[in-house]
């Protein structure tokens, strides 16, 4: 039987080079996205089933845990992949902006593990993907909530190891760094600094930043870590990809706090 795997947020980005890469391997792939009539790619793929799923929808994630289950027989791996990112001044953030962006990025991640966890408990085999970012272990200015999201979501699967692999099932982190998808445009809310001076000055060298960072266009590099993450059969926990990401997580935990904070006040110009 092909293994199986179900990937959040695949309508683009990493999400959709994934699938992709999973159905060249010769896997079952659930692909799932909020909006799948707009699907025509992979839908033209065979054993690749599109399925609508919101990870703000408790109902929609358990329609499409059954349904892929009930199509493929059972699923060997999930890829937590869907996110955004909110970016601006915390005390600017309305309670419902703060309270999306960690309904996305984390309760609906877990609302997603919960779903396919009793299938990989009963098969005592499975494999956990948590695509986090170089954001989950370094901060850059103006994105409180969405580190907090990705700190919570590194902390989250590095724990759930010790309860879930003595159950046959394995957890991972991809951490990407900067790259050309959709994060930098419909899946990012920039709620900014509002009316408030003071913070004025600070976000808009920040935003100068952000426009110039170089992203890479190779995202089928995330796609292989995803994979390798998949099917390498280890323990290995973390997987970060891209130059910037590698470099920045590497200087981060040689550094103390202040020197690393130095680094990154000359780095965003703030």
């Amino acid at each position: 039987m092909k293994p199986t795997v179900l990937i959040t947020g695949a309508s683009s980005g990493f999400g959709k080079a994934a699938a992709k890469l999973f159905h060249t391997n010769d896997w079952n792939v659930i692909a799932t996205m909020r909006s799948p009539k707009k699907e025509t790619e992979l839908s033209a793929l065979s054993n690749v089933f599109i399925s609508k799923l919101d990870v703000t929808d408790k109902l929609s994630i358990q329609n499409t845990v059954a349904a892929g289950i009930e199509k493929f027989g059972k699923i060997d791996v999930l890829v937590n992949n869907a996110g955004y990112g909110a970016l601006g001044a915390l005390e600017t953030a309305t309670e419902e902006q703060v309270k999306q962006q960690f309904d996305v990025n984390l309760f609906g991640l877990i609302e997603v593990t919960k779903a396919v966890l009793p299938g990989m408990r009963q098969q005592k085999s499975g494999t956990i993907i948590n695509v986090s970012s170089v954001g989950g272990g370094i901060t850059f200015p103006f994105s409180s909530l969405y580190h907090a999201t990705k700190f919570a979501v590194e902390g989250l699967t590095e724990s759930m190891q010790y309860e879930l692999n003595p159950l046959g099932i394995r957890l991972k982190i991809v951490e990407p760094g900067g790259y050309k998808t959709e994060f930098a445009g419909r899946s990012m809310a920039l709620f900014g600094v509002d009316s408030l001076g003071d913070y004025q000055p600070a976000f808009d060298k920040f935003s100068v930043m952000i426009d110039q960072w170089p992203m890479s266009e190779n995202i089928s590099e995330v796609a292989d870590a995803i994979y390798e993450a998949a099917t390498d059969g280890t323990e290995k926990l973390r997987y970060p990809v891209g130059h910037d990401a590698v470099q920045l997580i590497q200087t981060r935990q040689q550094m103390n706090d202040m020197d690393f904070k130095k680094i990154m006040t000359v780095q965003t110009g703030i």
